[in-house]
């Protein structure tokens, strides 16, 4: 069964991420017809990119947003350092930076993601329609027309004069279009988890190194619905001791 809801837009992005979100809010600020596919229901997820750094603050200000933007949870940094085995380095420092944006805001990517679909949404040439997945690509006489997708009411076409694929490192789309991926490989494997952290706590540090493996702590509020791996039980012992060699 095919929904037409959406009808024709004049642009069709695919993935509901930073990259997705701005650039809808971007399109449909200078007027252009813009709809966002976003498969989730919501934004309340755990995520890596828990950091604003200077430059997009400055864009948000440009935007005429930032104090807005600061009100939702965050913490700043005004200076970054790691620690090198004993030793630390400062690694950064904002604070000569004009001072509406001199620090890195430590926030939850949800947080941020609200913000611009709930701006976003006061545009009428915007639509972000939730629990919709692109799933492939409309294409005619050689060219991307639009986007196929499924949501809760079954299957869906929509038809846009120009298509983005924002949705991921394993984008649907990008392989649908043929595009080919030049895996660089990665040389370390990463293991992502949480750990309680004092609120009072003023350390600054972002990475502890020590011989063969590091630690990157970024400190943010997370929410109840994340999922985080745990070790496997023979493997805890070792991994623990690596990680707090690395990081007491």
């Amino acid at each position: 069964m095919t929904a037409p809801a959406e009808g024709r837009v004049q642009c069709c992005i695919a993935g509901g991420g930073p990259a997705g979100m701005m650039l809808g809010f971007l399109l449909a600020r200078a007027g252009v017809r813009t709809l966002v596919l976003e498969k989730h229901g919501d934004f309340r997820r755990d995520f890596r990119g828990d950091t604003v750094h200077p430059s997009t603050l400055r864009i948000v200000d440009e935007l005429g947003l930032l104090d807005a933007f600061l009100e939702r949870p965050h913490r700043k940094l005004e200076v970054i350092g790691g620690w090198f085995g004993s030793k630390h380095v400062q690694l950064g420092d904002f604070r000569g930076l004009p001072k509406r944006y001199a620090f890195i805001a430590m926030m939850p990517q949800w947080e941020f993601l609200d913000f611009i679909a709930d701006h976003a949404r006061e545009l009428p040439t915007f639509t972000l329609r939730m629990r919709a997945e692109a799933t492939g690509l409309v294409e005619e006489d050689g060219r991307v027309v639009g986007v196929r997708g499924k949501a809760e009411d079954g299957e869906f076409v929509v038809r846009a004069d120009c298509t983005v694929a924002c949705d991921g490192r394993h984008s649907t789309l990008r392989a649908a279009a043929g595009l080919a991926v030049e895996d660089l490989g990665a040389p370390i494997d990463v293991l992502w988890f949480r750990v309680a952290r004092d609120p009072a706590a003023t350390d600054s540090s972002l990475a502890r190194i020590a011989a063969g493996h590091f630690v990157v702590t970024i400190a943010s509020r997370r929410c109840s619905g994340g999922a985080c791996g745990r070790p496997r039980r023979r493997k805890q012992r070792s991994w623990r001791s690596r990680t707090t060699s690395s990081s007491p």
